[in-house]
């Protein structure tokens, strides 16, 4: 599985499709075809993936920190059922902070952790996005 690093590449898949979603997460995908506008950012034809954990959403650099490292190791873990293709998973939603006081508890992982792995599943039921038909030529 390869990281997404550049702004272009979260930029492309965010262009892409939503294939799933949860309470508190949303998960982007792009194809990586070579008709793909996308196809140069991306060197090889594997399972890329990308985290965003937007500041609105967890102040504390320590909860967007450990929410990126569940992000990455539950989908780790579950790279087989992810199709080839760009991917980014995206913070929507804050966790309360009234149940969820500790930035890095336990208790928050283990939500974060059952909220991803049903995102995934999600995923991996949905197909892969269709390419954009092209429009018909008028002749």
């Amino acid at each position: 599985m390869q990281r997404l690093k550049t702004r272009a590449q979260f930029q492309a898949v965010l262009a892409g499709a939503t294939v799933a979603r949860t309470a508190h997460f949303a998960l982007h995908r792009c194809a990586l075809d070579l008709a793909s506008s996308a196809a140069p950012l991306f060197a090889s034809d594997d399972v890329w993936l990308g985290a965003m954990v937007p500041k609105r959403w967890a102040r504390r650099a320590v909860t967007r920190n450990a929410i990126k490292r569940q992000i990455y190791t539950v989908s780790a873990a579950t790279a087989v059922a992810l199709p080839h293709a760009a991917h980014v998973v995206r913070l929507r939603a804050g966790f309360d902070r009234k149940e969820f006081v500790s930035a890095s508890s336990d208790k928050l992982k283990g939500a974060v952790r059952a909220e991803l792995q049903q995102l995934l599943a999600r995923a991996a039921r949905s197909p892969a996005p269709a390419p954009a038909p092209s429009s018909p030529s008028s002749s």
